[in-house]
């Protein structure tokens, strides 16, 4: 896809603005223009894909070393208590390149566990037929 087509690609490129924190060939990552908490980081994969089912496998290492060194920075540099990091896949995902939230986190800073409501099992059996339909989808491989 080209740069033009995707706005993270665009920052990425730098044919679009963006406050970059760091950029190298496996990773950009910038801050996000509507921010949680000022501070708060997108990293995407320099190369193109939607969802990290996308990401090959052999980036998927060197990609998350970006993101652990971005939390890390993050909390040194805004000398916060601690970070939140998450992604979307589709669902929720408002431009379609995988990227990473980096939110520095604080005691008492208002934010309320996640950001959508919870709910439990039925029972352990309920619990296990959900387990049992994940392990199907690996394969006989695993």
């Amino acid at each position: 896809m080209p740069a033009g087509e995707c706005l993270f690609c665009a920052i990425g490129a730098g044919e679009q603005p963006g406050h970059t924190v760091l950029s190298d060939d496996v990773a950009v990552a910038f801050l996000d223009t509507r921010p949680v908490f000022k501070g708060h980081v997108l990293v995407a994969p320099r190369a193109h894909v939607e969802t990290l089912p996308d990401l090959p496998a052999e980036a998927v290492g060197p990609f998350f070393e970006r993101v652990r060194s971005v939390a890390a920075a993050v909390e040194q540099g805004l000398e916060a208590g601690g970070t939140f990091v998450a992604m979307n896949n589709r669902i929720s995902q408002s431009v379609p390149h995988l990227h990473v939230h980096v939110v520095p986190r604080n005691r008492k800073d208002g934010l309320r566990g996640f950001f959508w409501p919870r709910t439990r099992y039925d029972d352990p059996t309920e619990a296990e037929s959900y387990a049992l339909r994940i392990r199907a989808a690996f394969g006989p491989d695993h």
